[in-house]
């Protein structure tokens, strides 16, 4: 499959730069290296399941690493919202990461709907 035109692999690739991003700032300037970490792992592991679900052997392995990627994003909001409850990180500096997330959500939920109905039919 041709994951350039791909908008989800796009939209997870282009997070998860976001993300390291994120670390390094994190583990630099906030000296915050454990949940960092969490947040990395989670963060970048959404992209690379994606990857995994597009060259996927059947349409259950697609929908099987499509799962997890949903799972990881979810994990990832989590980090990010405690990272602000926290007082590490002020809400303005994950807006933008927050609001990402919550498409990413969206559309890997709408993506498992569409594909779990088809498998079905």
């Amino acid at each position: 499959m041709n994951r350039k035109n791909n908008l989800i692999y796009k939209k997870t690739f282009n997070f998860s730069i976001r993300i390291i991003n994120l670390y390094k700032y994190l583990s630099k300037e906030k000296k915050e290296y454990i949940l960092a970490k969490q947040l990395l792992r989670c963060g970048t592991s959404i992209g690379a399941n994606i990857r995994e679900g597009l060259d996927g052997q059947s349409k259950k392995d697609f929908i099987a690493k499509f799962s997890i990627s949903l799972k990881e994003a979810g994990e990832t909001e989590y980090w990010l919202e405690l990272l602000v409850a926290s007082d590490i990180l002020k809400r303005k500096q994950v807006e933008s990461l927050l609001s990402d997330i919550e498409e990413i959500i969206k559309i890997l939920t709408s993506i498992l709907k569409t594909s779990r109905e088809r498998i079905n039919n």
